[in-house]
């Protein structure tokens, strides 16, 4: 089960009639966000396993999981946005059990993106897990 705001945008991605729209889409998500920090975009924050530069800097607070992220390719950083809404404002015990690729599946991400940038999505959600893991 996912949360309302990844449910929104699974209905998002039903009613874009083709990927070229989805991709602009998600390239949109991530312009929405605001920008990193340079102070944050640090080694401790990169995640290593992505093609491109990507930072993600997760806050747990009063047991729910946030997070923050940046990347210098624009796709990754749509990729970011997509991530926040699957995984933000979860319970950190919740973040664990998300099926990521069942539910980026949904969206059809894993027909359409390369070979380096599902690793580099894979990487990341891999870093959300542990640190909310870690968490527990």
């Amino acid at each position: 089960m996912t949360n309302p705001a990844f449910e929104d945008l699974v209905e998002t991605f039903a009613f874009l009639d083709d990927w070229e729209d989805r991709y602009r889409h998600v390239i949109d998500m991530g312009r929405a966000m605001d920008p990193l920090e340079d102070a944050l975009r640090v080694p401790a924050t990169k995640v290593d396993g992505c093609a491109s530069q990507v930072w993600l800097v997760p806050q747990i607070k009063d047991g729910v999981f946030t997070f923050r992220g940046e990347s210098d390719a624009m796709i990754v950083r749509g990729l970011i946005a997509v991530l926040r809404t699957l995984y933000d404002d979860q319970p950190v015990a919740e973040v664990v059990k998300i099926d990521a690729p069942a539910a980026l599946g949904r969206l059809g991400l894993n027909d359409h993106l390369s070979a380096q940038r599902s690793n580099g999505l894979r990487a990341m959600v891999d870093r959300i897990r542990q640190t909310a893991a870690a968490a527990l």
